[in-house]
């Protein structure tokens, strides 16, 4: 059995985790702690208190104690908010303080495109213009190419948790680029994991959501791979660990 530790943000999409689980159908746990979100609001200063250590640190015992392998931030804005330099000092404080290896939904993007072997994207995103902007800046340090980037306006997580089927798929419709390799959906507030198949043969391209990347992050951790077809093109490649 592999334990993975998930800390997140809030109560908005956190039902795609035990969803996750299931689809992997395999010997995988999946150990979700709520943090303190503060005030909900996709706004610069907000999300960067949302990912303060102090909040990070609350999470940790209760993931230790699961007996969990690796631990992610699940949330992505609190994470790319703090830019380049700043996310990896935010992952090697939690990887100090939980006593095990540790990552964020961002870097989960990043590293997530390097093992698709692609590079130019589309990101559409919930947040607000200038908040994607940042998401943009993020992956074009992590090697990215970002062809488009499209922001919804949405200034709550609480708003976002209530986007259904349609929605989802008209913000990855009006994210589309025909330069994409990919297309990149980064909230872990929006409901993806039940429709990643559905979004991929829409597109025609690989679509990389936020809760998808966070638990594919946690297993590159944890040196498991999963072949999961229902999860998409990432959740597609040989196992390195037969399951």
């Amino acid at each position: 059995m592999t334990a993975l530790g998930f800390l997140y943000p809030g109560h908005s999409a956190e039902d795609d985790y035990p969803r996750i689980e299931q689809l992997l159908g395999s010997d995988i746990r999946v150990d979700l702690v709520h943090t303190d979100i503060g005030e909900d609001a996709h706004r610069v200063d907000a999300l960067r208190e949302m990912g303060s250590a102090d909040r990070l640190t609350a999470g940790v015992e209760q993931l230790r104690l699961s007996g969990a392998e690796a631990v992610v931030w699940a949330c992505t804005s609190g994470s790319f908010v703090h830019g380049w330099e700043g996310a990896h000092e935010q992952v090697r404080a939690l990887a100090r303080t939980a006593g095990m290896p540790a990552s964020s939904t961002s870097f989960g993007f990043v590293h997530a495109l390097g093992e698709l072997r692609l590079r130019r994207v589309a990101v559409g995103a919930t947040y607000p213009d200038d908040v994607a902007d940042l998401f943009a800046g993020f992956l074009r340090a992590g090697g990215a190419e970002v062809v488009s980037v499209r922001g919804s306006g949405i200034v709550t997580a609480a708003e976002v948790g209530q986007w259904g089927e349609d929605e989802v798929l008209a913000l990855a419709r009006r994210a589309d680029h025909e330069s994409a390799e990919a297309v990149l959906l980064p909230d872990t507030a929006l409901h993806t994991a039940a429709l990643i198949q559905v979004l991929e043969k829409e597109l025609s391209k690989p679509v990389l959501t936020a809760n998808q990347v966070t638990v594919w992050e946690a297993l590159r951790l944890a040196d498991r791979r999963v072949n999961a077809p229902a999860l998409g093109s990432l959740f597609t490649r040989e196992p390195i660990v037969q399951v």
